[in-house]
């Protein structure tokens, strides 16, 4: 138990870089990934076709090639960005492109009487989205919603290979020095404890929102 407590200031210091990142790239790739959904759904054929090859290009290539690609090919052009930077540049980018996608089905699923019944009463495109489609679309897509954020969890991970100090970079130099796998467990309990705080507060959301359907 003394191991494992004396461990925990050197795991709690790569815990600060894991949830930074998890909660910077939140911030930035749902709101992004709204954008581009409805950028998608705008009408306008040009932008469908550049934010469809921009989500085709970030789904189809592994994450872990996009951070690569930040970090080492972009300073041929003179483009030099701190890991940690790349690491928020790579996932936000990656994670935009997944959000939208979920956002436009969630758009998608409103039915279309509810567009009829905003323009009968005068409503813009804007009023309509704000109003009427964005409310009912957050319902749709809680449960897509959460498994990729789940997965955002996860995938914290990959930044081991840009040197970033974060869980299991720390783990992994506290097994070599200790020799010891102890904290293995540990860092596994983070993972664990992270998706049951976020399966939860989706679980919450999902039954919040199912009240107003009774």
């Amino acid at each position: 138990m003394n191991y494992v407590l004396n461990m925990l200031p050197e795991l709690w210091t790569g815990a600060k870089i894991t949830l930074s990142l998890f909660a910077i790239t939140l911030l930035l790739s749902i709101p992004l990934g709204l954008v581009l959904a409805l950028l998608r759904l705008s009408g306008i054929k040009a932008l469908d076709y550049i934010v469809n090859f921009y989500i085709w290009v970030m789904r189809g290539t592994p994450l872990m090639l996009q951070i690569f690609f930040i970090y080492f090919a972009l300073p041929a052009v003179n483009i030099l960005l701190p890991a940690y930077t790349t690491a928020v540049v790579a996932f936000v980018l990656n994670y935009a492109a997944y959000f939208a996608e979920i956002f436009r089905a969630g758009i998608q699923g409103v039915g279309k009487g509810q567009y009829e019944a905003a323009k009968t009463l005068g409503m813009s495109y804007g009023q309509t989205m704000r109003r009427i489609v964005l409310p009912q679309m957050w319902k749709k897509i809680l449960p897509p919603l959460s498994n990729e954020t789940i997965t955002l969890v996860k995938d914290t991970s990959l930044v081991y290979v840009l040197a970033l100090q974060d869980v299991m970079r720390v783990t992994y130099q506290l097994v070599q020095r200790e020799f010891n796998l102890m904290p293995f467990s540990v860092a596994a309990a983070f993972y664990l404890i992270m998706t049951l705080i976020l399966t939860w507060g989706f679980q919450k959301m999902e039954k919040r929102y199912a009240r107003y359907d009774d």
